[in-house]
């Protein structure tokens, strides 16, 4: 069932990857390059990229992965980001709808389930600051090349916008969902171990 259910997310999760890009590719403004340098711009499609990927190691051996947990907290996040902050900015339609959807809705929701069904390893709340570590990276990697580009994925962190001290301000509130939902998944993993 855990291989199987693995072997499915990570389909789903390089189709949709594979299907944004090629949507990107096909409605494109600016040159490839570019294109595909924004297309990795994105932190959903990073995170449904680890997650792919993940999903199919898992999916050719019995143990559960290692990073089961931290991409759990990247995917949820990528779920609740567009749901409160984005879904409202767009309305795609057609093959970007169903992508759209598979990306923020349907592969987050199966994500967290897999990881409430199948976690097993002992969590602690000091690995926390460890899992931080590609967001922030993430995020340093999105302002100094927007700094040079003008271009930034998500609109909140947009500093053409909003100015660099709010854009911080909302990574600061960023940083706290992170903290929140990996404090939350370790809180849920040791109550079920008990």
């Amino acid at each position: 069932m855990k291989q199987k259910l693995a072997l499915f997310l990570s389909v789903l999760g390089f189709a949709a990857v594979i299907l944004q890009f090629y949507l990107m590719m096909e409605n494109r403004t600016v040159s490839v390059v570019e294109v595909m340098i924004r297309f990795f711009s994105y932190f959903t499609i990073l995170s449904n990229l680890i997650l792919a990927i993940s999903f199919s190691v898992q999916a050719l051996r019995k143990e559960t992965v290692k990073v089961l947990t931290p991409m759990t907290v990247y995917i949820t996040i990528v779920g609740l980001v567009y749901q409160v902050l984005l879904r409202h900015t767009w309305s795609p339609t057609g093959l970007q709808r169903i992508v759209d959807e598979s990306l923020h809705s349907v592969i987050p929701l199966l994500s967290i389930v897999y990881w409430f069904v199948f976690e097993k390893r002992k969590l602690r709340y000091d690995q926390i600051p460890k899992w931080l570590l590609f967001p922030l990276c993430y995020l340093i990697y999105i302002l100094v090349r927007g700094n040079y580009s003008g271009f930034y994925p998500y609109p909140f962190v947009d500093v053409n916008q909003f100015g660099l001290n709010q854009v911080l301000i909302n990574s600061g509130f960023m940083l706290i969902a992170f903290v929140v939902v990996s404090a939350l998944l370790v809180w849920i993993r040791r109550f079920r171990s008990k």
